[in-house]
C-alpha cells in the first residue's frame, strides 16, 4: 500500500503506556521516534488521539451528555499538546488544529491551514473532534481525513488486525488480511463505530488495523507496510 499523507489514530490509553492514567513519556518518546522515520521519508502524517487516559465518557447521570463530551474534547486537547511537544522533542514540525478557539494554544481547523503545515514538512495534530458532542473520536479521525484527502487511515490497536469473532473468547478466530468496509458493517465487527464507517465508504478512504505491540509497528504502517488488515473502501 503506498501513501503520501495518512492520518494515524492514537488512543488516549496508548499514550499512558502501564500507568493507565495520564502519559507515559517513554512510551509517547517511542512513537515519535517512529513517526519520524516517515516524516524523514516524506510521509505526510496527521494524527488524532483519543482521550481516554483522562476521561471514557459519562459514567453518571449526574452529568449531562453534551458535558461529558465536551470534556473528552479537551481532554483530546490536553492529548495533543503533550504529544506535539514531544514530537518537537525528537526534532519534528507540528501544527495543532482544533475546530474551536483555544487561546494561543492551537489554531483554529482549515483544510488550507492543514495543507500549510503539510507542505512544511510538520506533523499536524486533529484535536478537540468534531467539536460537537455525539460524536467520537473515530468519527473525528474520519472527517478529517476525508477532508485532508488522506490515503489511508491508520488504527494502532491493542489487537494485531480485524477477526470474524473475539479471539480472546474464540481460539479458532479467523483474522482477515482485509476486509471491506460494507462487510465489517454487515458482521458488525466494530473497527470503528457506525458514521466514521459511513464516511469512509462514502469518501474510499480505507483503514489499517495493526498490533500496538509489533516492533515498527507504526513505522512499518505509515509507510505502507501493513503487518495486520487492510480495511478496504
Amino acid at each position: 500500500m503506498k501513501m503520501k499523507r495518512v492520518l494515524l489514530k492514537l488512543s488516549g490509553e496508548m499514550l499512558a503506556g502501564g500507568r493507565k492514567t495520564g502519559f507515559d513519556e517513554a512510551t509517547v518518546k517511542e512513537v515519535a521516534r517512529q513517526v519520524k522515520t516517515a516524516v524523514d521519508d516524506g510521509i505526510e502524517v496527521g494524527i488524532v488521539t483519543g482521550g481516554g487516559n483522562f476521561w471514557r465518557g459519562r459514567e453518571s447521570d449526574s452529568i449531562d451528555r453534551t458535558k461529558a463530551d465536551q470534556i473528552g474534547m479537551l481532554a483530546t486537547v490536553m492529548n495533543c499538546i503533550y504529544v506535539s511537544e514531544i514530537f518537537r522533542s525528537e526534532g519534528m514540525k507540528t501544527e495543532i488544529l482544533t475546530p474551536f478557539a483555544v487561546g494561543s494554544m492551537t489554531k483554529l481547523f482549515s483544510k488550507d491551514r492543514a495543507n500549510k503545515s503539510f507542505k512544511k514538512g510538520a506533523v499536524v495534530f486533529f484535536a478537540g473532534g468534531t467539536g460537537h458532542p455525539y460524536f467520537s473520536t473515530d468519527t473525528g479521525a474520519a472527517l478529517r481525513a476525508v477532508e485532508i484527502e488522506a490515503d489511508c487511515i491508520l488504527l494502532a490497536k491493542a489487537i494485531d488486525g480485524v477477526y470474524d469473532s473475539d479471539p480472546k473468547i474464540n481460539p479458532d478466530a479467523k483474522k482477515f488480511d482485509t476486509i471491506s468496509i460494507q462487510e465489517v458493517l454487515d458482521r458488525k465487527l466494530a473497527v470503528v463505530d457506525l458514521t466514521a464507517s459511513v464516511l469512509c465508504m462514502e469518501n474510499h478512504i480505507p483503514l489499517a488495523v495493526f498490533s500496538l505491540d509489533e516492533k515498527n509497528g507504526i513505522a512499518n504502517a505509515l509507510k505502507g507496510k501493513i503487518n495486520g488488515t487492510v480495511v478496504t473502501a
